[in-house]
């Protein structure tokens, strides 16, 4: 051990010479008798002297109890430290308590190469979510420096997530930002809503295309918070197209001569017209830009070729 590092937490210690483990993967080790000092076990408070030998026996991961199936899964981009996945709607990310399979989860465990585990567990990391029903690009963690890499980055606002929304009506401006709090609803609690001293949530919205009663926009978020576009769009009077739990009525919020037309767009949009479109953040271990993008399901693709023919320039 160097005499710069002599004071230091032996947690600490390990954390900071192994890129692959958190101080807390550390100071569980160091509990379980995995660490040495000298030839002899230490506390995880050890302050480290100059001279001391610290020896670590890391063990291999252990399984994570959760099982691999071979659901299809495209994998936009992997390396040995992370993985960029496009994924299709309807599937859940990760298992819950009467939900152990079938998840993007279990489709990355059968997916992945050269998975290192998180935590000494066997599994991906997984660092941000999508809603069951949203499709588009996740990046997950293959290795514990990856997974604190990507959680600090995207804690800092550093990680850019772009998504195309349909919307119904007609946004007021081109461009908006909404700035509004979201917490647990207090009227449905499996919902979210904007409501007083909800977490801080923003979203910054661009209309690209005017149809006759719905708009295509894209959608920059700036934080993360549960189900925030469609929570936000909802607040401002233009709920997501096919969004069961927050559209407001779907096409029969729609009157007049256009509701024929909001009836047959609401037919040809399979699901919550929602899509993670664009996914761009600075590699954590190499230090790289990556940008990546995704097109958009062919049954979208079709409901917005469907809108662009059957719509008037909106007046």
């Amino acid at each position: 051990m160097a005499a710069p590092d002599a004071g230091t937490r032996l947690d600490a210690f390990l954390a900071g010479h192994l890129p692959d483990l958190s101080r807390s993967r550390a100071a569980r080790l160091i509990e379980d008798g995995a660490v040495r000092v000298n030839r002899a076990s230490a506390r995880k408070s050890y302050a480290v002297e100059a001279g001391d030998r610290v020896e670590l026996l890391l063990p291999e991961p252990v399984a994570s109890g959760v099982a691999a199936e071979p659901i299809p899964l495209r994998i936009v981009h992997q390396d040995e430290h992370l993985a960029v996945v496009d994924k299709p709607a309807g599937l859940v990310v990760h298992p819950a308590p009467g939900n152990r399979g079938g998840t993007m989860v279990n489709a990355l465990l059968h997916h992945l190469d050269d998975l290192s585990g998180i935590g000494g567990v066997l599994r991906p990391g997984i660092v941000h979510r999508l809603d069951r029903d949203t499709s588009g690009l996740l990046v997950v963690a293959k290795t514990d420096a990856a997974h604190r890499g990507l959680a600090g980055a995207l804690k800092r606002r550093e990680i850019e997530r772009t998504y195309l929304v349909v919307a119904w009506g007609h946004l007021a401006e081109e461009e908006l930002l909404v700035d509004a709090p979201i917490g647990r609803s207090p009227r449905v609690r499996k919902r979210m809503a904007v409501v007083e001293g909800g977490r801080g949530a923003r979203t910054r919205f661009r209309v690209l295309e005017r149809w006759r009663a719905a708009d295509l926009i894209r959608a920059r978020l700036e934080t993360g918070r549960t189900h925030q576009i469609r929570v936000h769009l909802a607040h401002i009077g233009h709920p997501v197209v096919g969004d069961e739990a927050y559209g407001g009525g779907g096409a029969r919020r729609v009157s007049g001569p256009d509701r024929p037309w909001a009836e047959e767009l609401a037919r040809r949009v399979p699901r919550q017209f929602l899509h993670a479109a664009e996914l761009a953040f600075v590699h954590p271990v190499t230090g790289r830009p990556l940008r990546f993008s995704a097109p958009l399901p062919a049954a979208l693709e079709d409901a917005v070729r469907w809108a662009r023919e059957s719509s008037t320039p909106a007046r």
